[in-house]
Parts: C-alpha cells; sequence; structure tokens
C-alpha cells in the first residue's frame, strides 16, 4: 500500500515521553494538597489534557478554570520536554526518509502544542512536519476521528494512504475505525499491545524496523 501522507502521535510514539505521563495525573493533585483516589493515571490515559482537567473539577471539585487546570500540569512538565525528552530510536531516520520521499507529514497529539513544539524544535524535527494538531485545539480526544480527519485535510492526501501511527491502543482503534491505515508503535507504557499488534495493519516494535521497509520497499508498496 502506498503512503502519501503520515500522521504521528506524539509521546510514546516520536518521542520516549511515556513515562512523565504515567504520573503526571496523581502528582499534580498532591502538588495542589489533594490525595488521588482509584487508579488516577488509568483513567487519564485515554483523556486528551483539557478533559483531564475537566475530570479533576467534576470529580475533585479542584479550584480555578479548566485552562488555569492545563497551565499548572504544563507548568510540571515543561522543563522536561525543554530541555530532556528525546527521540525513540529510528525516529529521525525514519522522518528524513518520508520526507526526502515527499511524504506529507503532520502531528496529532493530546499533548499541548506549546509543549510538541519545544521539544521539536530543540531535537531539530519541527521542520519535517506540516502542522502539530491538538485534541485541545480540535476539541475532541482520541477517542474520536476528529483529528485524524483535521490532520488530513491540513496535508489533502487521500484517507486510503493516510497512514497513522499510534502507540495507545485506545487511539489506534478510533484512527482504524475511521478508515486509516494504522501502524502500531511498541511503548511499554501500553500494556495491551498484543491487542494493539492485532487491530494494527502493520506493527512495530521500532522506527529501526520502519526505515528498514522503506529502504527495502520505499513508500510505493510498504506491505501493510
Amino acid at each position: 500500500m502506498k503512503i502519501e501522507g503520515a500522521i504521528f502521535d506524539l509521546d510514546g510514539t516520536l518521542l520516549d515521553s511515556m513515562f512523565i505521563w504515567s504520573t503526571i495525573g496523581e502528582d499534580y493533585l498532591r502538588s495542589r494538597g489533594v490525595a488521588p483516589r482509584g487508579n488516577l493515571n488509568e483513567i487519564f490515559k485515554n483523556m486528551s489534557l483539557q478533559q483531564a482537567a475537566q475530570y479533576y473539577q467534576t470529580e475533585y471539585n479542584l479550584p480555578g478554570s479548566t485552562q488555569e487546570i492545563m497551565d499548572g500540569v504544563n507548568r510540571m512538565i515543561w522543563h522536561y520536554y525543554e530541555q530532556q525528552v528525546q527521540p525513540k530510536a529510528g525516529v529521525v531516520a525514519v522522518l528524513r526518509l518520508l520526507k526526502q520521499r515527499h511524504v506529507k507529514l503532520c502531528v496529532a497529539t493530546a499533548t499541548d502544542e506549546p509543549l510538541a513544539k519545544i521539544a521539536l524544535q530543540r531535537m531539530g524535527l519541527l521542520s519535517y512536519f506540516k502542522e502539530i494538531l491538538t485534541c485541545g485545539a480540535i476539541g475532541h480526544g482520541k477517542d474520536e476521528p476528529d483529528i485524524y480527519h483535521a490532520a488530513r485535510r491540513c496535508l489533502q492526501t487521500p484517507q486510503s494512504s493516510t497512514w497513522v501511527f499510534e502507540d495507545a491502543l485506545h487511539a489506534a482503534q478510533t484512527a482504524k475505525n475511521a478508515g486509516y491505515p494504522v501502524v502500531g508503535v511498541y511503548d511499554p507504557a501500553e500494556q495491551n499491545a498484543a491487542q494493539l499488534r492485532s487491530i494494527a495493519d502493520f506493527y512495530i516494535n521500532s522506527f529501526e524496523e520502519m526505515e528498514a521497509l522503506l529502504h527495502e520497499k520505499g513508500v510505493d508498496d510498504c506491505g501493510v
């Protein structure tokens, strides 16, 4: 199957950053002097930052506007994105190959745009992408396909040849149900990797596998 456009998730797909998100939900509550209940991080896994902020308000009666809560969470993790986060192995080579072969690229992420941009810019990767789309700006999380449709419209590529790269099962399932070819990307934070592999059109344990495939078959027939 041909690849003319690629929509990349950010955290856990392009960036080795999921471990910070696995605790931030509870860490933020504690920073506000509130004890988290139950498995909050599991609840937040499928939410955008805006949805998580609204959850704080409804379930914990946390004072402040949704935007103020989002800003508070972002302040806690800004330093990490600005100075520490790294791309996953093979990512840079794959982006370079796709760009050389005129595949249009964009990012679709639940992470706020300033965080995404500061990390990608520091790593020299921002220029590869036509756009950074966020769930917050679109107004829908990845339990709905709106962000993928918006990304494809931005790329102006056929849906059948616009691939979605995701490490999270729920997001990959949404893209798959919406009719996009899906590449599942292994990340240790996704506990349902076997299910992700089963629903994905193609599954990679690392982007080094994707690089080898692109060198072997190019972008016109990558075997998906």
